[in-house]
Protein backbone atom coordinates (compact mmCIF):
# COMPACT_ATOMS: atom_id res chain seq x y z
CA UNK A 1 0.00 0.00 0.00
CA UNK A 2 3.03 2.41 0.76
CA UNK A 3 4.55 1.69 -2.20
CA UNK A 4 1.36 2.23 -4.39
CA UNK A 5 0.78 6.01 -2.24
CA UNK A 6 4.91 6.44 -3.42
CA UNK A 7 4.15 5.66 -6.67
CA UNK A 8 0.77 7.85 -7.46
CA UNK A 9 2.99 10.91 -5.26
CA UNK A 10 5.66 10.61 -7.91
CA UNK A 11 3.22 10.49 -10.31
CA UNK A 12 1.53 13.46 -9.40
CA UNK A 13 4.82 15.70 -9.11
CA UNK A 14 5.70 14.39 -12.89
CA UNK A 15 2.28 15.43 -14.22
CA UNK A 16 2.57 18.86 -12.61
CA UNK A 17 6.46 19.20 -13.77
CA UNK A 18 5.24 18.40 -16.94
CA UNK A 19 1.95 21.07 -16.91
CA UNK A 20 4.87 23.51 -16.08
CA UNK A 21 6.96 22.90 -18.73
CA UNK A 22 4.19 23.09 -21.16
CA UNK A 23 3.23 26.63 -20.18
CA UNK A 24 6.73 27.75 -20.46
CA UNK A 25 7.66 26.51 -23.44
CA UNK A 26 4.99 25.04 -25.73
CA UNK A 27 4.99 26.88 -28.92
CA UNK A 28 2.06 27.73 -31.92
CA UNK A 29 4.41 27.84 -34.99
CA UNK A 30 2.68 30.54 -37.93
CA UNK A 31 1.86 28.37 -40.92
CA UNK A 32 5.36 30.05 -42.79
CA UNK A 33 6.95 28.31 -40.20
CA UNK A 34 8.89 31.37 -39.24
CA UNK A 35 7.11 32.91 -36.48
CA UNK A 36 7.29 31.31 -33.09
CA UNK A 37 4.71 32.08 -30.16
CA UNK A 38 4.01 30.90 -26.85
CA UNK A 39 0.32 29.09 -25.51
CA UNK A 40 -1.09 31.69 -23.37
CA UNK A 41 -0.33 30.98 -19.84
CA UNK A 42 -2.70 30.77 -17.18
CA UNK A 43 -2.72 33.76 -14.89
CA UNK A 44 -0.68 33.71 -11.79
CA UNK A 45 -2.70 34.64 -8.86
CA UNK A 46 -4.48 37.84 -8.89
CA UNK A 47 -2.83 41.06 -7.29
CA UNK A 48 -6.22 42.57 -6.00
CA UNK A 49 -4.62 46.10 -5.51
CA UNK A 50 -3.82 46.23 -9.31
CA UNK A 51 -6.94 44.32 -10.21
CA UNK A 52 -9.03 46.81 -7.91
CA UNK A 53 -6.90 49.79 -9.72
CA UNK A 54 -8.42 48.01 -12.96
CA UNK A 55 -11.75 48.07 -12.09
CA UNK A 56 -11.83 51.68 -11.47
CA UNK A 57 -9.30 53.07 -14.69
CA UNK A 58 -11.92 51.07 -16.60
CA UNK A 59 -15.83 52.85 -15.35
CA UNK A 60 -13.96 55.93 -17.36
CA UNK A 61 -15.25 53.75 -20.45
CA UNK A 62 -17.46 51.56 -18.91
CA UNK A 63 -19.92 54.35 -17.67
CA UNK A 64 -18.94 56.31 -20.69
CA UNK A 65 -18.05 59.25 -19.04
CA UNK A 66 -16.16 60.70 -22.28
CA UNK A 67 -18.77 58.55 -25.01
CA UNK A 68 -20.64 60.70 -27.17
CA UNK A 69 -23.68 59.46 -28.85
CA UNK A 70 -26.61 57.43 -27.69
CA UNK A 71 -25.53 55.52 -24.92
CA UNK A 72 -26.26 52.07 -24.33
CA UNK A 73 -26.55 50.64 -20.81
CA UNK A 74 -26.28 54.18 -19.06
CA UNK A 75 -25.69 53.51 -15.33
CA UNK A 76 -24.26 57.05 -14.62
CA UNK A 77 -26.72 59.54 -13.59
CA UNK A 78 -24.97 63.10 -14.99
CA UNK A 79 -24.24 61.51 -18.15
CA UNK A 80 -26.74 61.27 -21.25
CA UNK A 81 -27.25 61.29 -24.69
CA UNK A 82 -25.08 63.80 -26.91
CA UNK A 83 -23.74 64.88 -30.17
CA UNK A 84 -26.29 62.55 -32.02
CA UNK A 85 -26.08 64.42 -35.20
CA UNK A 86 -22.18 64.50 -35.39
CA UNK A 87 -21.38 63.34 -38.80
CA UNK A 88 -25.13 63.84 -40.35
CA UNK A 89 -24.05 67.02 -42.76
CA UNK A 90 -21.57 64.16 -44.67
CA UNK A 91 -25.00 61.32 -44.60
CA UNK A 92 -22.39 59.26 -42.34
CA UNK A 93 -23.21 58.60 -38.81
CA UNK A 94 -20.46 60.11 -36.32
CA UNK A 95 -22.28 59.83 -33.32
CA UNK A 96 -20.60 57.67 -31.64
CA UNK A 97 -16.64 57.55 -30.40
CA UNK A 98 -14.96 59.37 -27.46
CA UNK A 99 -14.30 63.19 -26.03
CA UNK A 100 -10.73 63.94 -26.27
CA UNK A 101 -10.37 64.70 -22.95
CA UNK A 102 -12.12 67.42 -20.99
CA UNK A 103 -13.84 69.44 -23.52
CA UNK A 104 -16.15 67.98 -26.31
CA UNK A 105 -13.76 67.60 -29.58
CA UNK A 106 -13.49 64.52 -31.23
CA UNK A 107 -9.91 64.04 -32.47
CA UNK A 108 -9.36 61.30 -34.31
CA UNK A 109 -5.59 61.03 -33.81
CA UNK A 110 -5.55 60.45 -30.11
CA UNK A 111 -8.60 58.34 -30.43
CA UNK A 112 -7.44 55.97 -32.42
CA UNK A 113 -4.37 55.72 -30.61
CA UNK A 114 -6.52 55.03 -27.39
CA UNK A 115 -8.08 52.14 -29.79
CA UNK A 116 -5.10 50.65 -30.32
CA UNK A 117 -3.70 50.45 -26.61
CA UNK A 118 -7.12 49.26 -25.50
CA UNK A 119 -6.27 46.69 -28.29
CA UNK A 120 -2.95 45.71 -27.44
CA UNK A 121 -3.93 45.74 -23.75
CA UNK A 122 -6.63 42.75 -24.34
CA UNK A 123 -4.30 40.60 -26.89
CA UNK A 124 -1.40 40.64 -24.33
CA UNK A 125 -3.40 40.06 -21.15
CA UNK A 126 -7.01 39.35 -22.06
CA UNK A 127 -6.35 36.03 -19.64
CA UNK A 128 -5.69 38.74 -16.72
CA UNK A 129 -8.38 40.67 -17.89
CA UNK A 130 -10.68 38.16 -17.58
CA UNK A 131 -9.47 36.90 -14.19
CA UNK A 132 -9.67 40.45 -12.91
CA UNK A 133 -13.47 39.84 -14.24
CA UNK A 134 -12.65 43.15 -16.55
CA UNK A 135 -11.83 41.69 -19.72
CA UNK A 136 -15.73 42.64 -21.46
CA UNK A 137 -15.50 46.32 -19.98
CA UNK A 138 -12.02 46.77 -21.95
CA UNK A 139 -13.81 45.47 -25.54
CA UNK A 140 -17.14 47.21 -24.89
CA UNK A 141 -15.13 50.32 -24.74
CA UNK A 142 -12.70 49.38 -27.95
CA UNK A 143 -16.24 48.37 -29.74
CA UNK A 144 -17.62 52.20 -29.11
CA UNK A 145 -14.20 53.22 -31.05
CA UNK A 146 -14.10 51.12 -33.25
CA UNK A 147 -17.85 51.55 -34.80
CA UNK A 148 -17.09 55.50 -35.35
CA UNK A 149 -13.70 54.33 -36.73
CA UNK A 150 -15.67 52.57 -38.93
CA UNK A 151 -18.20 55.10 -39.74
CA UNK A 152 -15.28 57.77 -40.24
CA UNK A 153 -13.86 55.73 -43.52
CA UNK A 154 -16.69 55.98 -45.63
CA UNK A 155 -14.48 55.55 -48.70
CA UNK A 156 -10.71 54.09 -49.65
CA UNK A 157 -9.24 57.60 -49.84
CA UNK A 158 -11.18 59.81 -47.17
CA UNK A 159 -10.96 59.57 -43.41
CA UNK A 160 -12.84 62.61 -41.21
CA UNK A 161 -10.30 62.74 -38.73
CA UNK A 162 -12.12 65.67 -36.32
CA UNK A 163 -15.39 66.71 -34.97
CA UNK A 164 -15.69 69.94 -33.61
CA UNK A 165 -13.87 73.67 -34.24
CA UNK A 166 -11.54 72.83 -31.30
CA UNK A 167 -11.41 77.05 -30.72
CA UNK A 168 -14.79 77.28 -30.94
CA UNK A 169 -15.15 74.50 -28.48
CA UNK A 170 -12.95 75.46 -25.81
CA UNK A 171 -14.39 78.95 -25.65
CA UNK A 172 -17.28 77.18 -24.19
CA UNK A 173 -18.06 75.89 -20.92
CA UNK A 174 -21.24 73.19 -20.74
CA UNK A 175 -22.15 69.96 -20.41
CA UNK A 176 -22.51 67.85 -23.61
CA UNK A 177 -26.08 67.12 -23.24
CA UNK A 178 -26.77 70.70 -23.86
CA UNK A 179 -24.65 71.66 -26.85
CA UNK A 180 -26.09 73.37 -29.60
CA UNK A 181 -22.83 75.00 -31.24
CA UNK A 182 -21.82 73.80 -34.68
CA UNK A 183 -19.69 70.25 -35.21
CA UNK A 184 -18.14 71.13 -38.60
CA UNK A 185 -16.39 67.86 -40.02
CA UNK A 186 -12.64 67.75 -41.25
CA UNK A 187 -11.48 64.96 -43.38
CA UNK A 188 -8.40 63.82 -45.25
CA UNK A 189 -8.08 63.26 -48.75
CA UNK A 190 -5.32 62.57 -51.45
CA UNK A 191 -5.28 66.22 -51.86
CA UNK A 192 -5.22 67.11 -47.94
CA UNK A 193 -3.19 64.05 -46.77
CA UNK A 194 -2.69 62.74 -43.30
CA UNK A 195 -0.25 59.96 -43.02
CA UNK A 196 -0.16 59.91 -39.00
CA UNK A 197 -3.71 59.54 -38.59
CA UNK A 198 -4.59 58.06 -41.19
CA UNK A 199 -1.57 55.30 -40.34
CA UNK A 200 -2.82 55.34 -36.78
CA UNK A 201 -6.22 54.70 -37.41
CA UNK A 202 -4.93 51.76 -39.77
CA UNK A 203 -2.83 50.10 -36.76
CA UNK A 204 -6.29 50.71 -34.72
CA UNK A 205 -8.31 48.82 -36.95
CA UNK A 206 -5.09 45.79 -37.52
CA UNK A 207 -4.97 45.57 -33.84
CA UNK A 208 -8.74 45.32 -32.84
CA UNK A 209 -9.25 42.81 -35.89
CA UNK A 210 -6.81 40.67 -34.11
CA UNK A 211 -9.62 41.58 -30.53
CA UNK A 212 -12.43 40.22 -32.58
CA UNK A 213 -11.51 37.10 -34.51
CA UNK A 214 -12.69 34.91 -32.12
CA UNK A 215 -15.67 37.15 -31.08
CA UNK A 216 -17.41 38.55 -34.47
CA UNK A 217 -15.06 36.86 -37.35
CA UNK A 218 -17.27 39.41 -39.55
CA UNK A 219 -16.52 42.35 -37.74
CA UNK A 220 -12.82 41.39 -37.67
CA UNK A 221 -12.44 41.05 -41.08
CA UNK A 222 -14.20 44.24 -41.66
CA UNK A 223 -11.61 46.16 -39.57
CA UNK A 224 -8.85 44.30 -41.40
CA UNK A 225 -10.23 45.55 -44.61
CA UNK A 226 -10.04 49.11 -43.58
CA UNK A 227 -6.98 48.97 -42.25
CA UNK A 228 -5.24 47.88 -45.75
CA UNK A 229 -6.63 50.19 -47.47
CA UNK A 230 -6.00 53.04 -44.97
CA UNK A 231 -2.51 52.07 -44.87
CA UNK A 232 -2.38 52.54 -48.37
CA UNK A 233 -4.00 55.37 -48.43
CA UNK A 234 -1.39 57.17 -45.93
CA UNK A 235 1.59 55.53 -47.57
CA UNK A 236 0.73 56.26 -50.90
CA UNK A 237 -0.42 60.39 -50.45
CA UNK A 238 2.21 60.83 -47.93
CA UNK A 239 2.09 64.05 -45.06
CA UNK A 240 1.56 65.44 -41.76
CA UNK A 241 -2.27 66.00 -40.92
CA UNK A 242 -1.27 69.40 -39.20
CA UNK A 243 0.76 70.38 -42.30
CA UNK A 244 -2.38 70.14 -43.65
CA UNK A 245 -4.39 71.51 -41.05
CA UNK A 246 -2.09 74.23 -39.54
CA UNK A 247 -4.55 75.39 -37.13
CA UNK A 248 -4.93 72.18 -35.61
CA UNK A 249 -1.03 71.70 -34.99
CA UNK A 250 -2.05 73.94 -31.14
CA UNK A 251 -4.18 70.87 -30.42
CA UNK A 252 -2.29 67.14 -31.63
CA UNK A 253 0.44 68.40 -33.30
CA UNK A 254 1.76 65.38 -35.46
CA UNK A 255 5.67 66.11 -34.91
CA UNK A 256 6.04 63.07 -38.11
CA UNK A 257 4.27 60.91 -40.21
CA UNK A 258 6.68 58.09 -40.63
CA UNK A 259 6.58 56.47 -37.03
CA UNK A 260 2.65 55.83 -37.71
CA UNK A 261 3.70 53.98 -41.04
CA UNK A 262 5.86 51.38 -39.36
CA UNK A 263 3.79 51.50 -36.50
CA UNK A 264 0.84 50.39 -38.86
CA UNK A 265 2.47 47.75 -41.10
CA UNK A 266 3.85 46.25 -37.43
CA UNK A 267 0.39 45.66 -36.85
CA UNK A 268 -0.77 44.85 -39.93
CA UNK A 269 2.15 41.95 -40.19
CA UNK A 270 0.57 40.58 -36.85
CA UNK A 271 -2.87 40.98 -38.08
CA UNK A 272 -2.56 39.27 -41.53
CA UNK A 273 1.24 37.17 -41.31
CA UNK A 274 1.42 38.49 -44.57
CA UNK A 275 5.28 39.11 -44.94
CA UNK A 276 5.21 42.49 -47.57
CA UNK A 277 4.07 44.63 -44.37
CA UNK A 278 7.37 43.27 -42.25
CA UNK A 279 9.60 43.61 -45.26
CA UNK A 280 7.87 47.86 -45.11
CA UNK A 281 9.10 48.05 -41.68
CA UNK A 282 12.72 46.25 -42.28
CA UNK A 283 13.39 47.53 -45.69
CA UNK A 284 14.19 50.74 -47.13
CA UNK A 285 11.41 52.15 -44.92
CA UNK A 286 13.92 51.33 -41.62
CA UNK A 287 15.23 54.78 -41.65
CA UNK A 288 11.83 56.04 -40.37
CA UNK A 289 12.86 54.14 -36.94
CA UNK A 290 15.60 55.92 -35.92
CA UNK A 291 16.99 53.02 -34.93
CA UNK A 292 19.54 53.23 -32.22
CA UNK A 293 18.05 56.01 -30.81
CA UNK A 294 15.99 55.42 -28.26
CA UNK A 295 12.69 57.03 -27.65
CA UNK A 296 9.41 57.41 -25.18
CA UNK A 297 6.48 56.05 -26.15
CA UNK A 298 3.27 58.36 -26.57
CA UNK A 299 0.45 59.55 -28.65
CA UNK A 300 2.59 61.35 -31.01
CA UNK A 301 5.97 58.97 -31.52
CA UNK A 302 5.43 55.35 -32.04
CA UNK A 303 8.82 54.22 -32.64
CA UNK A 304 9.45 52.89 -29.12
CA UNK A 305 6.15 50.49 -29.18
CA UNK A 306 6.89 49.53 -32.52
CA UNK A 307 10.55 48.48 -31.52
CA UNK A 308 8.71 46.48 -28.62
CA UNK A 309 5.78 45.34 -30.85
CA UNK A 310 8.81 43.90 -33.77
CA UNK A 311 11.02 42.71 -30.97
CA UNK A 312 8.57 39.83 -30.24
CA UNK A 313 8.82 38.89 -33.71
CA UNK A 314 12.51 38.43 -33.18
CA UNK A 315 11.90 36.82 -29.06
CA UNK A 316 10.08 33.85 -30.38
CA UNK A 317 12.00 33.10 -34.33
CA UNK A 318 12.71 29.69 -35.03
CA UNK A 319 16.32 29.40 -34.85
CA UNK A 320 18.03 29.50 -38.42
CA UNK A 321 14.41 31.27 -40.13
CA UNK A 322 14.65 33.99 -41.65
CA UNK A 323 13.00 35.97 -39.69
CA UNK A 324 15.33 35.22 -37.12
CA UNK A 325 18.70 35.89 -39.82
CA UNK A 326 16.97 39.57 -40.42
CA UNK A 327 19.88 42.29 -39.48
CA UNK A 328 17.35 44.48 -39.10
CA UNK A 329 15.04 43.54 -37.31
CA UNK A 330 17.58 42.63 -34.78
CA UNK A 331 18.14 46.56 -34.41
CA UNK A 332 14.42 46.90 -33.41
CA UNK A 333 15.30 44.20 -30.96
CA UNK A 334 18.53 46.04 -30.06
CA UNK A 335 16.59 49.78 -29.89
CA UNK A 336 13.75 47.94 -27.78
CA UNK A 337 16.72 46.96 -25.68
CA UNK A 338 18.19 50.38 -25.21
CA UNK A 339 14.71 52.04 -24.40
CA UNK A 340 14.38 49.55 -21.81
CA UNK A 341 17.85 50.21 -20.55
CA UNK A 342 16.80 54.15 -20.45
CA UNK A 343 13.87 52.97 -18.40
CA UNK A 344 15.88 50.85 -15.25
CA UNK A 345 16.98 53.67 -12.87
CA UNK A 346 19.91 51.56 -11.87
CA UNK A 347 21.31 51.40 -15.23
CA UNK A 348 23.80 53.76 -16.68
CA UNK A 349 21.70 55.19 -19.03
CA UNK A 350 18.89 55.64 -16.78
CA UNK A 351 16.70 58.47 -17.80
CA UNK A 352 15.85 61.47 -14.95
CA UNK A 353 13.31 60.65 -12.29
CA UNK A 354 11.83 62.76 -9.72
CA UNK A 355 12.56 62.12 -6.43
CA UNK A 356 9.84 60.61 -5.67
CA UNK A 357 10.75 57.70 -8.69
CA UNK A 358 8.32 58.97 -11.34
CA UNK A 359 10.25 58.98 -14.93
CA UNK A 360 9.89 62.55 -15.82
CA UNK A 361 9.83 63.54 -19.73
CA UNK A 362 7.38 66.34 -20.23
CA UNK A 363 5.90 69.01 -17.81
CA UNK A 364 2.03 68.83 -19.53
CA UNK A 365 0.16 65.33 -18.76
CA UNK A 366 3.82 64.41 -17.11
CA UNK A 367 2.01 60.76 -16.12
CA UNK A 368 1.35 60.08 -19.79
CA UNK A 369 5.39 59.15 -20.54
CA UNK A 370 6.04 57.12 -17.46
CA UNK A 371 2.67 55.30 -17.59
CA UNK A 372 3.42 54.52 -21.29
CA UNK A 373 7.13 53.44 -20.77
CA UNK A 374 5.87 51.12 -17.88
CA UNK A 375 3.22 49.28 -19.94
CA UNK A 376 6.26 48.50 -22.76
CA UNK A 377 8.14 47.29 -19.79
CA UNK A 378 6.23 44.88 -18.48
CA UNK A 379 5.43 43.93 -21.74
CA UNK A 380 8.76 43.59 -22.38
CA UNK A 381 9.55 41.48 -19.37
CA UNK A 382 7.10 39.03 -20.55
CA UNK A 383 8.82 38.23 -23.64
CA UNK A 384 12.27 37.87 -22.00
CA UNK A 385 10.70 35.43 -19.64
CA UNK A 386 8.37 33.60 -22.57
CA UNK A 387 11.35 32.82 -24.47
CA UNK A 388 13.60 32.32 -21.79
CA UNK A 389 15.74 35.00 -22.85
CA UNK A 390 16.56 36.57 -19.29
CA UNK A 391 19.03 38.68 -19.18
CA UNK A 392 18.96 42.72 -20.82
CA UNK A 393 22.05 44.42 -21.07
CA UNK A 394 22.59 47.58 -20.48
CA UNK A 395 26.50 49.13 -20.80
CA UNK A 396 27.92 45.78 -19.91
CA UNK A 397 25.29 46.03 -16.68
CA UNK A 398 23.20 42.84 -16.69
CA UNK A 399 19.31 42.95 -15.68
CA UNK A 400 16.52 40.59 -15.88
CA UNK A 401 12.82 40.67 -16.66
CA UNK A 402 11.88 40.90 -12.93
CA UNK A 403 13.84 43.92 -12.76
CA UNK A 404 11.53 45.54 -15.83
CA UNK A 405 8.41 44.20 -13.72
CA UNK A 406 9.44 46.29 -10.36
CA UNK A 407 10.33 49.39 -12.34
CA UNK A 408 7.07 49.01 -14.14
CA UNK A 409 4.94 48.61 -10.98
CA UNK A 410 6.60 51.38 -9.42
CA UNK A 411 5.42 54.12 -11.95
CA UNK A 412 2.32 52.06 -10.72
CA UNK A 413 2.29 52.25 -7.55
CA UNK A 414 3.14 56.21 -7.84
CA UNK A 415 0.23 57.07 -9.63
CA UNK A 416 -1.85 55.01 -7.29
CA UNK A 417 -1.08 57.27 -4.42
CA UNK A 418 2.87 56.51 -3.23
CA UNK A 419 4.07 59.59 -3.76
CA UNK A 420 5.24 62.89 -1.82
CA UNK A 421 1.81 64.13 -2.19
CA UNK A 422 -0.10 61.19 -0.84
CA UNK A 423 -2.95 61.31 -3.48
CA UNK A 424 -3.49 58.91 -6.50
CA UNK A 425 -3.80 60.38 -9.55
CA UNK A 426 -6.37 57.54 -10.84
CA UNK A 427 -9.91 59.13 -9.99
CA UNK A 428 -12.15 57.24 -7.45
CA UNK A 429 -9.22 54.82 -6.18
CA UNK A 430 -8.03 55.36 -2.76
CA UNK A 431 -8.84 57.65 -0.25
CA UNK A 432 -7.77 61.13 -1.74
CA UNK A 433 -8.00 61.80 -5.75
CA UNK A 434 -8.60 65.16 -7.49
CA UNK A 435 -11.56 67.18 -6.83
CA UNK A 436 -11.51 69.55 -9.32
CA UNK A 437 -10.66 67.44 -12.51
CA UNK A 438 -10.95 69.40 -15.70
CA UNK A 439 -13.60 68.32 -17.26
CA UNK A 440 -16.81 69.95 -18.29
CA UNK A 441 -19.34 67.11 -17.96
CA UNK A 442 -18.36 66.10 -13.88
CA UNK A 443 -18.17 70.30 -13.12
CA UNK A 444 -21.78 71.07 -14.11
CA UNK A 445 -24.64 69.41 -12.11
CA UNK A 446 -26.68 67.32 -14.22
CA UNK A 447 -29.95 69.77 -14.03
CA UNK A 448 -28.09 73.17 -14.81
CA UNK A 449 -28.37 74.43 -18.32
CA UNK A 450 -25.58 76.89 -18.71
CA UNK A 451 -25.65 77.53 -22.50
CA UNK A 452 -21.87 77.63 -23.66
CA UNK A 453 -21.64 80.25 -21.01
CA UNK A 454 -20.97 77.66 -18.34
CA UNK A 455 -17.63 78.98 -16.48
CA UNK A 456 -19.02 80.00 -13.47
CA UNK A 457 -18.75 76.35 -12.81
CA UNK A 458 -14.92 76.23 -14.10
CA UNK A 459 -14.24 79.21 -11.96
CA UNK A 460 -15.80 77.79 -8.57
CA UNK A 461 -13.60 76.60 -5.47
CA UNK A 462 -15.53 73.74 -4.88
CA UNK A 463 -15.51 70.26 -6.02
CA UNK A 464 -16.91 68.57 -8.86
CA UNK A 465 -20.19 67.58 -8.09
CA UNK A 466 -19.89 64.79 -10.46
CA UNK A 467 -17.01 62.25 -9.98
CA UNK A 468 -15.08 61.30 -13.26
CA UNK A 469 -14.03 58.39 -12.05
CA UNK A 470 -11.18 56.33 -13.50
CA UNK A 471 -10.02 59.46 -15.62
CA UNK A 472 -6.09 59.24 -14.87
CA UNK A 473 -5.43 63.28 -14.75
CA UNK A 474 -2.29 64.81 -16.21
CA UNK A 475 0.01 64.40 -12.73
CA UNK A 476 2.87 66.26 -10.88
CA UNK A 477 5.32 68.92 -12.10
CA UNK A 478 9.25 67.86 -11.95
CA UNK A 479 9.22 68.45 -8.05
CA UNK A 480 6.45 66.26 -7.40
CA UNK A 481 3.56 68.53 -6.35
CA UNK A 482 0.44 68.61 -7.99
CA UNK A 483 -2.45 71.39 -7.52
CA UNK A 484 -5.66 70.39 -7.78
CA UNK A 485 -7.63 73.16 -9.52
CA UNK A 486 -9.60 72.89 -11.94
CA UNK A 487 -7.90 75.61 -14.21
CA UNK A 488 -4.71 73.68 -14.27
CA UNK A 489 -5.28 71.99 -17.63
CA UNK A 490 -1.83 70.81 -17.92
CA UNK A 491 -2.10 68.99 -14.38
CA UNK A 492 -5.84 68.30 -13.85
CA UNK A 493 -7.34 67.62 -17.07
CA UNK A 494 -8.49 63.62 -17.87
CA UNK A 495 -7.99 62.10 -21.40
CA UNK A 496 -8.84 58.96 -22.88
CA UNK A 497 -5.59 58.14 -23.84
CA UNK A 498 -4.30 58.20 -20.37
CA UNK A 499 -7.23 56.37 -19.39
CA UNK A 500 -6.39 53.74 -21.93
CA UNK A 501 -3.01 53.39 -20.66
CA UNK A 502 -3.13 53.09 -17.49
CA UNK A 503 -5.83 50.59 -18.49
CA UNK A 504 -2.68 48.57 -20.35
CA UNK A 505 -0.13 48.80 -17.22
CA UNK A 506 -2.42 47.83 -14.69
CA UNK A 507 -4.00 44.49 -16.76
CA UNK A 508 -0.18 43.59 -17.02
CA UNK A 509 0.43 43.62 -13.10
CA UNK A 510 -2.75 42.23 -12.39
CA UNK A 511 -1.60 38.90 -12.58
CA UNK A 512 1.57 37.91 -10.62
CA UNK A 513 3.07 36.23 -13.98
CA UNK A 514 2.14 36.07 -17.32
CA UNK A 515 3.23 34.26 -20.46
CA UNK A 516 3.03 36.05 -23.56
CA UNK A 517 0.86 34.81 -26.56
CA UNK A 518 0.31 34.64 -29.85
CA UNK A 519 -1.34 37.61 -30.91
CA UNK A 520 -2.37 35.69 -33.87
Amino acid sequence: MANCVRCCCWLLVLMLMALAITAAVVFVRYKNGEGVFPFPGVPGAVDHKYADALAVALQFFQFLIDEAGKLVNNTIHWRGDSALDDGKEAGIDLSKGMYDAGDHMKFGFPMAFTATMLSWSVLEYGDAMRAADQRDSAIDALNWIMDYLVNAHPSDDVLYIQVGDPKADHKCWERPEKMKEKRPLTKITPKSPGSDVAAETAAAMAAASLVYKTINKTYSSSLLDHGERLFAFADKHRGSYTRTFPELSAFYNSTTYQDELLWAASWLYHATGNHSYLAYATGKNKDFADLGNPRYFSWDDKRAGTEVLLSRVSFFASQGSDVAQDDVLGMYKQTADAVMCILLPDSETAAFRTEGGLLYVAEWNSLQHPVASAFLAAVYSDYMQSSGKTELSCSGQGFSPADLRKFAKSQADYLLGSNPMKISYLVGYGDRYPEKVHHRGASIPEDVDTGCDGHKWLETSKPNPNVATGALVGGPYKNDSFVDERDNVMQNEATTYNSALVAGLLSALVSTSSLARSLS
